[in-house]
């Protein structure tokens, strides 16, 4: 499902794509996801760590990032995060899925909500490989 343009920070340039071309569609709003906050994994400039690369999560990878700092399982309310749990769809920083794909540990991947800016840090032929949503 493509995300509503009018929530993005992109107004004005090209509508962003996919990794494989494609309009970029919607990563998740429950749990709200994406660098902007608009359920889509869409980046700009401001984005140093490029939430680009849509995921769902697995226990695994929440044991393996929170393993290296990056607890995303634990609620944190003074932020307004409920934590995230296995099923959850998030918009993971591409560096942070390359590393875990070296770690044995990569969530499956969503190639219609994966923004093209992931291909930055990670092959397309490694994304398509852990890809949910091919068939």
């Amino acid at each position: 499902m493509p995300f509503d343009e009018s929530s993005s920070p992109r107004r004005g340039r090209r509508p962003p794509k996919n990794v494989m071309g494609g309009p970029l569609e919607l990563c998740s709003t429950t749990p709200l996801t994406g660098f902007f906050r608009n359920g889509c994994c869409e980046t700009g400039p401001e984005d140093i760590g490029s939430h680009t690369v849509c995921v769902v999560l697995t226990a695994a990878f929440l044991e393996f990032s929170k393993g290296i700092g990056n607890d995303l399982s634990t609620p944190r309310p003074e932020f307004g995060f409920d934590g995230l749990k296995p099923g959850d769809r998030w918009c993971l920083c591409a560096p942070r899925w390359q590393e875990a794909l070296e770690h044995n540990a990569a969530p499956k991947v969503v190639m219609r909500a994966t923004e093209e800016g992931a291909l930055r840090y990670c092959a397309l032929v490694d994304l398509t490989r852990h890809a949910i949503d091919l068939a």
